[in-house]
């Protein structure tokens, strides 16, 4: 059974903790780190890479791509921060995984904290965060596992540009692609939507009313992803800032533009969700209504047949005056279960007359 995703993130950092105090976290994934040093030629990936082998890759002045994943060693993560000038504040929030989506401005690089899928299940959601400067562009993840295979690929094509556009261009391709692993996630929430709508429709079931709650929890987590990506978008192409550089704006323009859009299919299946569940207890209230229909019909029938069976059963002597002459017929008895089906056929003929059957 999957995991369900949490709604409710607890604050690690103790009360009245100073700023950029980093809290251990227990169930943080071990911390490693890959490294892609980018030229205009070629891009080489490195992986399993320590602290000195990036320190020697900055000191040579090569455009580098440092991915960090997994934030159990906060030391090694410290240490990065450092290297790379960061915020003390800003180190604080990459290990701190209970972050919405936004940017941060900080002293000559911002900070970005976005939410990642890997395309497939909502329980793959965790914090990607991204600092970054002209030259060199820090990523850190939760866990291993992520949807950014082809910015890689993307990077090691003969042909491809984003090797020659710099570290803004980088940022936007990594944005640009978490943004679209979207997609796929809210295409396979919508077909099992689908398959709910049918098997609500004809066949209402009380699990139903299970898979629809799981649902909606997943369209709120992505929900409470995507509304604040979506500001964060807005702020970083706005050209005052200074953030990204004009040519490159236009291509977080169009990222944004995804974001509204996945936004309408996030509340267009949450409208839906709603709307199924209001099918299925109509859908249940009208199969209950037939059964209670079919219920009282038979209870009708039965009750004339039960008061003439009440009336011959009463057994008075029929040679007394004053009692049941019908007793001492030939026929009493088939007679009886005559007019019992007589009324019994009758009344059948009168429900369906007025469409009761």
């Amino acid at each position: 059974m999957a995991k369900k995703p949490a709604l409710v993130h607890h604050r690690r950092s103790p009360v009245g903790a100073p700023p950029g105090l980093l809290v251990p976290d227990e169930h943080a994934s071990p911390t490693t780190m890959r490294m892609t040093v980018i030229d205009d030629d070629k891009a080489v990936e490195v992986p399993d890479v320590g602290i000195e082998d990036v320190r020697k890759a900055v000191k040579s002045g090569k455009r580098l791509w440092v991915d960090v994943i997994g934030l159990a060693d906060l030391e090694l993560i410290a240490a990065i921060g450092e290297l790379f000038e960061m915020d003390p504040l800003a180190i604080e929030d990459v290990a701190n995984t209970d972050q919405r989506p936004k940017v941060d401005v900080y002293d000559g690089h911002p900070l970005i904290v976005v939410h990642m899928f890997d395309g497939k299940s909502v329980t793959s959601k965790e914090q990607f965060a991204i600092v970054f400067d002209k030259t060199h562009v820090v990523t850190f993840q939760e866990r291993p596992g992520d949807c950014l295979e082809p910015v890689r690929k993307r990077l090691e094509a003969p042909t491809g540009r984003i090797r020659k556009r710099g570290a803004p261009y980088l940022v936007y391709a990594i944005l640009d692609t978490i943004l679209d692993a979207y997609f796929p996630l809210l295409e396979a929430i919508g077909e099992e939507l689908e398959d709910l709508e049918d098997r609500i429709t004809f066949d209402p079931r009380p699990n139903d009313v299970t898979d629809l709650h799981a649902i909606k929890r997943q369209l709120l987590t992505v929900k409470r992803a995507l509304w604040p990506s979506r500001e964060m978008l807005s702020a970083l192409s706005r050209e005052e800032l200074g953030l990204i550089p004009r040519d490159i704006s236009q291509y977080l323009r169009d990222t944004y533009d995804h974001s509204v859009q996945l936004i309408d299919v996030t509340e267009t299946y949450r409208e839906l969700a709603t709307g199924l569940l209001d099918l299925y207890l109509s859908s249940v209230s009208t199969k209950m209504n037939e059964v209670m229909k079919v219920l009282t019909i038979i209870s009708t029938i039965f009750i004339p047949l039960g008061f003439l069976a009440g009336i011959w059963g009463m057994n008075f002597d029929p040679g007394r005056a004053g009692n049941m002459p019908e007793l001492d017929l030939p026929y009493a008895y088939p007679m009886a279960l005559g007019l019992m089906a007589v009324i019994a056929i009758g009344l059948l003929i009168v429900f369906r007359l007025k469409r009761w059957l």
